[in-house]
Formats: structure tokens, sequence, C-alpha cells
């Protein structure tokens, strides 16, 4: 899939104090670096993606709004509109943590996150068209110039691919989805450059936590990783594929306990990757030490055990990270949206209760953060 990238010249009409109007150009870059899929999320159809935003001018940018339309409709009416403080949280600025992510400098890049719920919008468009409106104030002006710029143009495709339907990668008890699917959560966000290109590998990613009969991921004290109700669980293939990478040497980590800085051979801890599809891979990660039971260039089947959660990696409690990507590579891939065939939602895990939870049977879903959930066993399983 090529990157959809536009250089715009954005034309717009200072207004001025005291001074006399010129047109005038600022040059950006906007770039969606992996085009939308449409997938089933929280019980909606969303489209998922990120615009990076390039200030190539000499005058600092503030962002005032996004609008997203449907790329084929002539209408002035937005699918959807971001702007104040809903915008202020989608945006984050390359290399700055804290601040107004609206704003950015000249040679900076922002990165805007948009989480699209389609599910009023009526049919599913073919592509979207972003309208981009923002300030720029020209501080060498004696009078304090004050610019609205609108940058209207950018169309982005949207995918139609088939989204994977896999089966649970762990069965029985109930799990919290950690960190999972949602516009805010550390993997929407874990932008990471690799081999000379960023990429957000765990787009759509899971960290599932046990939680167990006590209400809690845990027993007793947290100071050994087995009293984590999930520690030691089996962890299952999702579909049938071909294994193409496994790590299984790396120590559990006890829980709580300062970790060592992250690197790269050893943030995912033991994993297991399979191919599923012409690009296409999922991964299990953090597993436990010398449990992995599958090796490179094995066929695997939907259900077989690839081997127990464990707490090793970049991880200070046990739990299973769990994605999927268009390349064989914890974090030098594209996330790609998938869906489970099937579970069962129990509630969210900030107000959950074992004794007093609900249940609703979701098929064809990607669960998402904070949900509490149960896998049924996949039929023909092991």
């Amino acid at each position: 899939m090529p990157i959809v990238r536009t250089i715009l010249l954005a034309y717009f009409l200072p207004v001025a104090l005291g001074g006399q109007a010129t047109q005038r150009q600022t040059p950006v870059e906007v770039v969606v670096p992996k085009a939308p899929t449409p997938v089933t999320a929280g019980g909606s159809p969303v489209l998922v993606y990120e615009l990076h935003v390039t200030n190539f001018g000499s005058r600092p940018l503030v962002l005032r709004s996004l609008e997203v339309f449907s790329g084929t409709s002539a209408a002035d009416r937005p699918l959807a509109m971001l702007r104040d403080s809903a915008l202020a949280a989608a945006c984050q600025t390359v290399g700055r943590h804290g601040g107004d992510g609206r704003r950015i400098d000249p040679g900076v890049r922002a990165l805007l996150y948009v989480w699209l719920d389609v599910r009023a919008t009526g049919p599913l468009p073919p592509s979207l068209r972003q309208r981009l409106t923002f300030d720029v104030v020209d501080t060498t002006a004696a009078t304090g110039l004050v610019v609205t710029s609108v940058i209207d143009g950018l169309v982005t495709p949207v995918e139609r691919d088939r989204v994977m339907v896999l089966a649970p990668p762990l069965v029985n008890g109930d799990w919290l989805v950690g960190d999972g699917p949602s516009n805010s959560s550390p993997h929407r966000r874990a932008l990471v450059p690799l081999n000379g290109k960023a990429r957000i590998s765990q787009r759509f990613a899971v960290d599932l936590v046990e939680i167990g009969p006590n209400g809690n991921t845990w027993h007793d004290n947290r100071s050994r990783p087995q009293n984590f109700w999930g520690f030691g669980e089996q962890v299952h293939a999702v579909a049938s594929g071909e294994v193409v990478a496994v790590v299984d040497s790396i120590a559990d980590n006890a829980p709580d306990q300062p970790l060592p800085a992250p690197s790269i051979p050893r943030i995912a801890g033991n994993y297991v990757i399979v191919r599923i599809g012409p690009s296409t891979f999922f991964m299990v990660a953090h597993l436990a030490r010398a449990s992995v039971r599958v090796k490179p260039g094995q066929h695997v089947r939907s259900g077989e055990v690839l081997g127990l959660l464990g707490n090793s990696g970049q991880t200070t409690g046990p739990h299973l990270h769990f994605q999927v990507m268009d390349a064989p590579s914890p974090l030098a891939a594209e996330g790609i949206p998938f869906v489970f065939d099937r579970f069962v939602f129990l509630g969210f895990g900030r107000d959950y209760e074992p004794t007093s939870r609900v249940e609703a049977v979701r098929r064809r879903e990607i669960p998402i953060d904070d949900a509490v959930v149960h896998f049924p066993a996949p039929s023909g399983g092991s």
C-alpha cells in the first residue's frame, strides 16, 4: 500500500491591524502513512488513521480544526469535526512530551490521530477528504499580523481489504483488555522509527490480563509472577499459518520491579510471530521463558498451543500482548485491524464486579480499551 502524501501550499488572506492584506502561501506536507480499513470496535464501524503534518514554512502554525468529509460528496457537511479540547487531545508533536500539540513550529511535525465512528454516516465512503484550518502569526510584523489558513484537498482512500477473523489467543477465564484499541491508548500512540521509517505496529494491539474470582488480577501478593491469575495460561494460535520468528530465552521479570532501559531485541520479551496471509502476521508476546512449543518454519493450526503467558520483556506484570501487523517484526511494521470471531463482553474494568456483570455476546469485533471479555474455546482447538 503506497503512502498517501500531499504537499499543500496553502493560500490565505491575512487580516492585519493597520496593514494592507497581501496574499501569501505556507508550505505544509500532510502524510497519511497507512490508509484506514473499516473494522467494528465497541459495536461501531470505525476508521482509524493518522495525519502527519509537517511545517516547511518559517512561521509557527496552530491547528484550529480538522474536518473530515466523504471524498466523493460535494456536500460541505463533514462526517466529523475536531476542534478545541477534542483536537488538542488528538494532536501530538514529534519529540515533545506534554504541551499543546496543535502548535507546529517551523521544521516540526505534528501527528493527528483520527478515530472516526462511521455508524451514523450512511454508506461507507470510498475515500475521505480532510480540511485543516490553522492560524499563522507573523511575529516579525509590528502590527501582529494574524492569518487564518485553510488547507482542503487531501483525499485518503478507504481500504476494502478483508479484516482477518481470528480465534481467541486465550480461552476460559475473564480477561481485561488493557491499553486496547482507542484513540489515546499507549499502543495507539506508539510511533517507532526503525530502519529509516516511523511506524505504529501496535495500532490495534491489546494487552490481555486475567481477572480472577477475587475480582483482581492477582492473589495473595504481587511479588511473584506465579501469583497472577494469568501466569502460565496456554496461549493459542489465532489462525493457521507458518511460524516465522521465535524468541524463548528471556527471563520473566519480578512484578512491579524497576526494568532495565528498553532495548529493541528485548522489548517484546519472548514471542512467536506467525504468517497467516499475504503481508499479514500475528504476534503473541511476553511469553514465559522456555515455554514456546514451536519453531520457525513450522506450520501451526488454529487453536494450537504456542507457549505460556509470562512476564518477559518490557512489562511489570504478567499479561499477553497480541497484535496483527503487515510485516514479521514486533516494531518495524504497520499495525492492521482484526476481529475475533466471538467473545462475551462482561463490562469495563473501571467498574467490573464478578458478581454483577453484564454478559453480551459480540461477534466479529475487536474489543476496545478497558473491556472485560470472556473467550469461548475455539472449535477444534487443542
